[in-house]
């Protein structure tokens, strides 16, 4: 298995959380030459971690199956006196395996008073651009630098090579604070291609269906607070995630192809158990990074999110859609609604 750095396995998760990242594609995308025709080519990692080290394949299976809540994309949520709502865990792509949700979502989706997901601004591009351009210093580098003042030698030809062949060119876009730019190279080939065509991905389906049908959209939270997360981490876990999310090229395929299929198959809780196994580290700084992270991009998030969710959900009637990531542990938001006097159970 090759040894990748920490810094990317946990701007992987970072990408899989934000649906900041999907929006930005809206923009990145429309400067890649993917074709329409692209090939999903990816393979399950897990599959070979499988034949390759069953014992540790196992550790995985084991520590994925003991986060409480880590089973299940949809959930419902009652309190007595209301009708029920539910809430339904996402990922951010557009893939059309994604986009058929679990039995008796959509029934749901159709019968909701109210749709609430991350962030309402995705249903105007103008103003998801707006928001993530409103703070120029949360997007690019204001002081001077750039990514090529920041980069060895080394790490530079590396990044110029992997955007040239993606259709970019560094000097063009050197400026940005590299997460933009790992969020446009760690997008598999195929998902590049579908959304250079304008298609959606699942949360965006899910408001643009409820606002042709006339229904309120909410958002939970902005997506200026989800680039301030991404804020918090220190420049040089972006650099290093930058750098090595280039290095992988075509095997970012092979990873988004495993959550993908872990997704599908409702395990939320085996996700990060399975990256932490797929992208190992040699540091030994990785419980430490991984602690900031899980905070500034996870907790606090979920925190924020339940709390905002809650008056609505006290009211009956929503369906409400966020990333998948969000819902299992005990600081998820299964466990954070339950806590809050909602009496939650997974759907069948």
């Amino acid at each position: 298995m090759p040894r990748w750095l920490p810094s990317l396995s946990l701007w992987l998760m970072a990408g899989l959380h934000l649906l900041l990242l999907a929006s930005l594609m809206m923009v990145l995308g429309t400067l890649s030459p993917a074709r329409a025709d692209a090939e999903c080519r990816g393979e399950n990692l897990l599959d070979t971690l499988q034949k390759d080290d069953p014992e540790r394949y196992a550790e995985v299976l084991d520590e994925g199956r003991q986060i409480v809540n880590g089973q299940g994309l949809f959930w419902k949520i009652q309190r007595a006196g209301t009708e029920p709502s539910y809430l339904l865990g996402t990922m951010h792509v557009t893939d059309p395996r994604v986009l058929k949700m679990p039995a008796g979502a959509a029934e749901a989706h159709a019968g909701a008073r109210m749709i609430v997901i991350e962030s309402d601004e995705i249903l105007d591009e103008k103003r998801a651009m707006a928001a993530i351009l409103g703070k120029p210093e949360l997007t690019m580098f204001t002081d001077g630098r750039s990514i090529e003042t920041l980069l060895a030698a080394d790490d530079l030809a590396i990044l110029e090579a992997g955007l040239k062949s993606r259709g970019l060119s560094l000097s063009a876009v050197s400026r940005m604070k590299p997460w933009m730019l790992a969020a446009f190279v760690a997008s598999s080939a195929c998902e590049t291609a579908r959304k250079a065509e304008n298609a959606v991905f699942l949360d965006k389906k899910i408001a643009l269906d409820a606002a042709a049908a006339g229904k309120p959209v909410k958002g939970l939270e902005t997506l200026q607070e989800q680039l301030e997360a991404m804020a918090k981490m220190p420049i040089e876990f972006h650099l290093e995630a930058l750098v090595e999310t280039v290095r992988l090229g075509d095997r970012m395929d092979d990873v988004v192809e495993t959550m993908t299929q872990l997704y599908l198959a409702g395990e939320t809780g085996l996700t990060i158990p399975a990256l932490k196994a797929l992208t190992p580290t040699e540091s030994g700084d990785d419980e430490s990074a991984y602690a900031a992270f899980e905070s500034a991009v996870v907790s606090d998030r979920n925190k924020r999110m339940a709390e905002r969710a809650a008056p609505m959900l006290a009211e009956g009637g929503v369906f409400m859609a966020v990333g998948a990531l969000h819902l299992p542990g005990d600081e998820g938001l299964v466990a954070l609604l339950r806590s809050q006097g909602f009496t939650v159970t997974a759907v069948p």
